[in-house]
């Protein structure tokens, strides 16, 4: 059940995407590189969006995913909580008209439901798990939704690694030689909580992270009839380039910034 506490965050969060959906329309375009090298591939992989095949696109943002999936011949129903965002993709190229854009929100399970029972081959969710105050209506919802053997894509910064409460950090030490180490120092990850954060550099408004670790979105999928049978972690190549000393990039190459994982509903 969702609380007041959580629903009050998740209006926060609302407010914040609305005040920031043109800033991150603007500078997000179709993909930067998190997208192209670390999210899409993997998503790609795992969803093997195609022709004939009905997609549902939770938490679109821009729509940017939306038209990906179109593109390959998919029929998309995208929603969002943000109605800017969603203004925002609509005014955006429809492939051949197969894209649908809702204003629908995430954690209301009444409202998930009219999005059609047994009605998507797949569910995709992109970068936005963490953005949500409450995930459980979404994933008791999604096994009435998808057909049987039906499967659920979802991406997150990596729990692990790229929570709220990571640091990059850059260390010289010397072993013979004079060596530059790149690592994370995390102080968090078991527990969940929130903090606030920013998706991009100088967007207008902070927003809210919902961190939780990966057993928490796993253990959800099983028990409600999930199982897990696709797994990908995605970091930069080495010699990737950072567009600041400490972003992430080619130096952070053994460290995921990304996870994308596939949930299939048992036959």
């Amino acid at each position: 059940m969702t609380t007041d506490r959580q629903r009050k965050a998740n209006q926060q969060n609302r407010n914040t995407w609305n005040a920031n959906a043109a800033f991150w329309d603007e500078h997000m375009e179709e993909g930067n590189d998190f997208v192209n090298i670390l999210e899409w591939p993997p998503i790609e992989r795992l969803l093997n969006p195609h022709t004939g095949q009905r997609i549902l696109d939770v938490a679109c943002g821009n729509g940017l995913t939306s038209r990906r999936l179109a593109a390959l011949g998919a029929e998309v129903t995208a929603f969002d909580f943000s109605r800017d965002l969603i203004r925002l993709a609509r005014q955006k190229p429809n492939p051949d008209s197969r894209i649908t854009y809702l204003v629908v929100d995430g954690t209301d399970g009444k409202a998930l439901k009219k999005l059609g029972s047994r009605s998507f081959d797949c569910a995709l969710c992109n970068m936005a798990l963490f953005d949500m105050a409450e995930i459980s209506p979404l994933f008791r919802t999604l096994p009435r939704l998808l057909k049987p053997g039906g499967i659920f894509v979802f991406s997150l910064t990596h729990p692990a690694f790229n929570n709220a409460s990571s640091v990059h950090v850059v260390e010289e030490r010397t072993r013979g030689r004079l060596i530059t180490d790149y690592a994370i120092k995390t102080s968090r990850y078991m527990t969940p909580f929130q903090q606030r954060g920013v998706a991009l550099r100088d967007q207008p408004r902070t927003q809210l992270y919902f961190e939780r670790p990966l057993q928490y979105y796993l253990n959800l999928g099983f028990q409600n009839g999930f199982l897990l049978d696709g797994f990908e972690e995605s970091a930069f190549p080495p010699g990737y380039p950072q567009k600041y000393p400490t972003s992430w990039g080619g130096k952070y190459s053994e460290l995921p910034a990304v996870l994308v994982a596939r949930m299939r509903l048992e036959p």
